[in-house]
């Protein structure tokens, strides 16, 4: 028998054009008839309402509730709503609609001048009201989930296409483009140049299994895949990858190029050169290594051209020792100039390149003074040049490491330039949806335990195939004190960076950051090797009030694939490195000596081997278009590190 009175079903907001007819609907349970009364406002009663379904013509925005009673005079009340009324004169509602998101009002394209305000409007009807989500070239933006989009000042960084996503419970739609102009006092030459999109891969190596470890790449790929977002590319940053998983990261990375895209490339770890070719050394790479456990750069450049991208930007930190100088080039199928490849690398041929360390940090003095000038509005050959001229005058590399830039640019294009997808919006909404799924971080959620301790589980991610779990107790149950909590994950994923020394370069407290009252947190690295959904096990341990013993309760929480785990890069990536397997050409490699010493006595770490190659005949054909350069650019090359 049912005594307790409760609303079953509460009755749902709308978003409606004038005249619009709505039904608000409420259910109860309880003893007996129950009786019904609607309220508008906060205590007028709507005449004649006493029908647990509602039928309102909307005039204008109004805020309804319904109290229900029961013949013991208990009453309860639904939760309130509100009909909300748009005064749109023009609102075309199809007959059958059936309450799906209607965008009536798309944003318009504004040109405004520097720190001006700038307003973006977009109105939907919806049962119930539509949520709003606003994106800038595809990223989304923070706190800006309402019909008005709204920006005090804005400057360089507010400039570009603008996108609206439109959704409840039933669809998710989106507005037509707007393209936000902003005029600047003194107007660059290359603000002519737009990008339909950026896009940068970033791989970091540092732990390796038969080769020396590095410091620097941790510290240099986070901070440079932050500067790059600010440019507002799309950033992927991976740590300590083998050689099947860098072979699919490319894979994957190429896949979102396409024409009109910027394109940059950065690598951070060991590397070497033979013959004009760069190589790169993945964790895995046995020693000896050969040629066939390494990444070629130059077959990567000619994945990248082959999309016919407007700008193909690659950066390595690495050394270029240059080895097997008797041997014959391999043959090269060069592919037609395009005008638009940069390479930048850390060295000049047949040298390496060197990690510094100021203190506890640590990072490659390439990319120290990389980072210093990215964000220069500058035509990237520029930007290149004066990283090289502060780097030649650095004393600790003086007559060590001199950088290097080759490239076939001839327009004045820079990473600043805007993004417009005007024309590419299709491509854009497709690579958004690929791309992101690298950095999408699982949802906050809390956990209740049965004695009424309430625990919430928090994400943060530095890198996109690194996670932190940050656990927090958020409420004490009534009977419990002295409460901890502990966290363990399955599969059991390893945290390359949990050693006691400080080998993270000066990055020990950022690999903690995220959530400064945790009361416990899991660092997991090595997320591309994931193959089945991660399962968080919570324990939470307290003390009985009652009884004065120690208790522990658990919970497992399934957090799914996060961050790049999503991708799966080692089973798209498993048949493509069965056809590759074989026809390569051996290389040998001998050790050089463990340290070196800068000018200043400054201990420096060399960050690749040094190298001898036995040449066999089967070599695999190269496609490079700095060929039609310059011949000389057969000797290109490896990574050393200054610490």
């Amino acid at each position: 028998m049912i005594k307790e009175l409760a609303i079953t079903e509460h009755p749902v907001s709308a978003c409606v054009p004038p005249n619009y007819r709505v039904t608000l609907r409420c259910r109860a349970k309880g003893s007996g008839l129950l009786q019904y009364q609607w309220f508008q406002s906060e205590d007028e009663e709507v005449p004649g309402a006493t029908q647990p379904d509602l039928v309102i013509t909307a005039k204008k925005t109004q805020v309804y509730v319904c109290r229900v009673n029961d013949k013991h005079s208990n009453c309860v009340f639904s939760e309130w709503v509100k009909v909300k009324v748009w005064q749109i004169l023009r609102a075309d509602i199809p007959l059958t609609w059936q309450g799906q998101p209607q965008i009536v009002v798309h944003p318009r394209s504004v040109t405004i001048k520097h720190n001006e305000e700038l307003k973006l409007l977009s109105i939907a009807f919806g049962i119930p009201p539509p949520r709003y989500q606003w994106y800038l070239n595809g990223n989304l933006l923070q706190d800006q989930t309402k019909e008005t989009l709204l920006i005090k000042k804005a400057d360089k960084d507010h400039q570009g296409t603008y996108l609206c996503s439109v959704s409840n419970v039933l669809e998710e739609t989106w507005t037509e483009p707007a393209e936000v102009n902003i005029e600047f006092l003194k107007f660059k030459y290359f603000f002519f140049f737009k990008a339909t999109d950026k896009v940068a891969l970033l791989i970091g190596n540092l732990n390796y299994s038969n080769h020396p470890n590095l410091i620097a790449p941790m510290m240099d790929v986070h901070e440079l895949a932050n500067l790059l977002q600010t440019l507002n590319f799309r950033v992927v940053s991976l740590l300590n990858t083998t050689k099947e998983e860098m072979t699919a990261a490319i894979q994957e990375y190429v896949k979102l190029l396409d024409k009109g895209v910027y394109a940059l490339f950065y690598y951070a770890g060991h590397g070497y050169e033979n013959s004009g070719r760069n190589y790169l050394v993945p964790i895995d790479a046995p020693q000896p290594y050969r040629r066939e456990n390494c990444i070629s750069v130059q077959r990567t450049m000619q994945q990248m051209q082959e999309k016919h991208t407007a700008l193909n930007v690659v950066l390595l930190d690495t050394c270029r020792k240059w080895y097997n100088k008797d041997c014959a080039p391999s043959e090269v199928k060069p592919l037609v100039p395009l005008g638009n490849t940069v390479y930048g690398y850390a060295t000049s041929e047949d040298a390496e390149a060197y990690e510094v360390q100021d203190g506890s940090r640590s990072s490659g003095i390439f990319t120290k003074y990389l980072n210093k000038h990215i964000l220069l509005e500058e035509k990237v050959t520029h930007v290149l040049e004066q990283v090289s001229e502060d780097l030649g005058r650095d004393p600790l590399i003086i007559g060590k490491q001199v950088m290097e830039i080759k490239h076939t640019l001839n327009e004045p294009r820079a990473l600043t330039d805007r993004v417009c997808t005007t024309g590419h919006t299709v491509e854009l909404r497709e690579r958004n949806l690929n791309w992101s799924r690298a950095n999408e971080l699982p949802e906050r959620r809390v956990l209740k335990f049965p004695c009424g301790t309430e625990v919430e589980l928090s994400f943060s991610a530095l890198f996109s195939n690194m996670i932190t779990v940050f656990a927090t107790v958020k409420k004490t149950g009534w009977k419990t004190m002295d409460c901890s909590v502990s966290l363990q994950s399955t599969p059991v994923m390893e945290d390359v960076f949990s050693s006691s020394d400080d080998s993270t370069g000066g990055m020990g407290s950022l690999l903690l950051s995220g959530s400064d009252d945790a009361d416990c947190s899991l660092r997991l690295s090595g997320l591309q090797k994931l193959k089945r959904n991660l399962i968080l096990k919570v324990d939470l341990h307290y003390t009985s009030m009652d009884s004065r013993q120690r208790m522990v309760e658990s919970k497992q929480e399934d957090i799914g694939k996060p961050l790049v785990a999503k991708c799966e890069l080692l089973h798209k990536s498993a048949k493509s490195l069965e056809r590759r397997e074989g026809k390569v050409m051996a290389a040998t490699f001998q050790a050089p000596p463990q340290r070196a010493t800068t000018p200043l006595g400054q201990p420096c770490r060399p960050s690749t081997r040094k190298a001898e190659n036995t040449r066999e005949h089967n070599e695999p054909e190269e496609n490079d278009e700095s060929e039609l350069l310059n011949l000389a650019f057969r000797s290109l090359g490896q990574k050393s590190t200054c610490t």
